[in-house]
């Protein structure tokens, strides 16, 4: 990761936690069904769980034990069958879909196993466009971003002239260009090879470090697991005991 001089990085959003603070995210028996023909089918079934601000944690279980169903939960991408969501003090469920849209802007960042950059823009505009669309001031944060993740040279580059972990890391710094609290990364690695991987995981925790996001990461990268701080294993729907490192 390419090092540059700047002001110390202060998120515009930071919530202040005290010991009497309510943690961060917060899930109380929650619950994900949907109908099929024979019934009711669970996809989570009773998920309690609590992270901190500041905290990394990594999301672990087998395909279709529920991880990227509870991701889309925790981001109030979707409304879960029962139970709640807590979110920075916000009960999700209680919000309807613009509100929660509006807490999506102001508080996450995205990071996805398909980069979701848009092909008809460079990797610059790429990380303006959420900037642009927050009223923010875009050009400088975004180029700054782009050096920080070492491509600085690749601004005018469209997604198709980058490679793979290329654009990654365009995805990185577009989610971190908007100072999010909450960085969410869904398989960040999982369209890497190994090394580049490797790479991906190093940047990805060196812009956490530095911007004090909370980080929650569905992989199935042991590597990658391995670097967050607690690790929360999904079997069949139902939440194992966590790992803390």
């Amino acid at each position: 990761m390419t090092k540059h001089s700047a002001a110390p990085y202060t998120n515009r959003n930071q919530v202040r936690m005290t010991s009497n603070t309510p943690k961060f995210i917060e899930t109380r028996h929650l619950q994900q069904s949907v109908a099929v023909e024979s019934g009711q089918l669970h996809i989570l079934t009773d998920i309690n769980l609590s992270i901190n601000a500041g905290d990394s944690v990594a999301i672990t279980g087998n395909s279709g034990s529920g991880k990227s169903t509870l991701l889309g939960l925790l981001a109030g991408l979707d409304v879960a069958s029962r139970g709640e969501v807590w979110l920075a003090g916000q009960q999700l469920g209680a919000l309807n879909e613009d509100q929660r849209a509006a807490l999506r802007q102001r508080l996450i960042g995205f990071v996805f196993q398909s980069f979701q950059l848009l092909p008809h823009l460079s990797a610059l505009e790429n990380v303006m466009l959420p900037l642009e669309l927050a009223g923010l001031p875009a050009r400088d944060t975004a180029r700054h971003w782009l050096a920080r993740v070492g491509l600085g040279a690749r601004e005018a580059h469209t997604p198709r002239q980058l490679s793979g972990g290329e654009q990654q890391r365009v995805a990185i710094a577009r989610a971190f260009a908007c100072q999010p609290q909450l960085l969410l990364a869904d398989e960040p690695t999982g369209n890497l090879d190994s090394r580049t991987g490797a790479q991906i995981i190093e940047l990805l925790f060196e812009a956490h470090a530095e911007a004090g996001t909370t980080l929650v990461l569905v992989t199935h990268d042991d590597a990658l697991a391995a670097r967050c701080q607690r690790q929360l294993h999904l079997d069949a729907g139902r939440l194992m005991a966590s790992a803390s490192t």
